[in-house]
């Protein structure tokens, strides 16, 4: 049971990579007890060496586990049914999962009206402030200096642009009172002309182990700024959800969240 020093935890996909490195990270956190991981049923023989519960089906599991806070990084498919089954159980869940239509979105805001929810396409503290800090840049340096986003990641990540470099370029382009889908250039192939002024572009390179590069470019008369933010490992992602968790556990429901709220 959740008390107010330590917040039990649900972990999807305790075999794969992030969620083997959030079941690793929240068991050395003295504020944290792993109540149960979630995985597929041809996958639990990996984790039997793990003290807590263990199931395939996590309908089953949460009834076992008032409170507990569901963290997942998942696909849109999964999140929005892990979504769905803590809001017939009243779980809180904190979601990393990224690549969410605008159709899977309004289902997550709709189920935070009834259970806690907190969605972040970046856990990473840096990356947060970033969208703090952003939009100041863009204000400052004004309409003469033309904006662009770059992101790296490794050769198996599934979805592109990445949902960082997305919710990145999307604080820009607000900043300088655009319409995010109104300027976003995703692609550029052949001969396409000069350069709108009204533009943004975000690239997407994928290659090797890459946790994820993220780099904005201001290109001005005469200079160009870039702003990089690297990460070096997942445990920086999971550090943040798992922080995210135990703020989550203390909230009510009301709207969707987001790692800022927790700053």
């Amino acid at each position: 049971m959740t008390t107010d020093l330590i917040t039990d935890v649900i972990i999807m996909g305790g075999s794969g990579r992030m969620g083997g490195t959030l079941v690793r990270m929240a068991q050395s956190d003295a504020e944290l007890n792993v109540k149960a991981v979630v995985e597929r049923a041809d996958r639990l023989s990996a984790l039997e060496n793990l003290d807590c519960l263990l199931s395939s089906d996590l309908d089953e599991v949460l009834p076992q586990s008032p409170r507990a806070v569901v963290v997942e990084f998942t696909s849109p498919e999964a999140t929005v049914e892990h979504v769905n089954i803590c809001k017939r159980h009243g779980n809180p869940i904190v979601i990393g999962t990224t690549g969410l239509s605008q159709e899977q979105l309004a289902l997550v805001r709709q189920a935070a009206t009834s259970v806690p929810v907190l969605l972040a396409p970046n856990m990473s503290v840096g990356i947060n402030v970033l969208l703090k800090v952003l939009p100041m840049l863009v204000q400052m340096l004004g309409p003469a200096y033309d904006m662009e986003m770059m992101e790296i990641h490794h050769s198996r990540k599934k979805d592109a642009p990445s949902g960082t470099a997305l919710k990145l370029a999307e604080c820009m382009a607000e900043a300088r009172g655009w319409v995010y889908d109104e300027v976003k250039k995703h692609s550029r192939d052949g001969i396409i002309g000069e350069r709108q002024e009204k533009e943004l572009g975000v690239m997407a390179l994928r290659g090797g182990d890459v946790v994820g590069d993220h780099t904005a470019y201001f290109f001005g008369p005469g200079e160009r700024i870039e702003v990089t933010h690297r990460a070096h490992s997942r445990e920086n992602f999971a550090q943040g959800a798992l922080r995210a968790a135990k703020w989550l556990a203390k909230m009510e429901p009301g709207r969707l969240y987001g790692i800022g709220d927790t700053l």
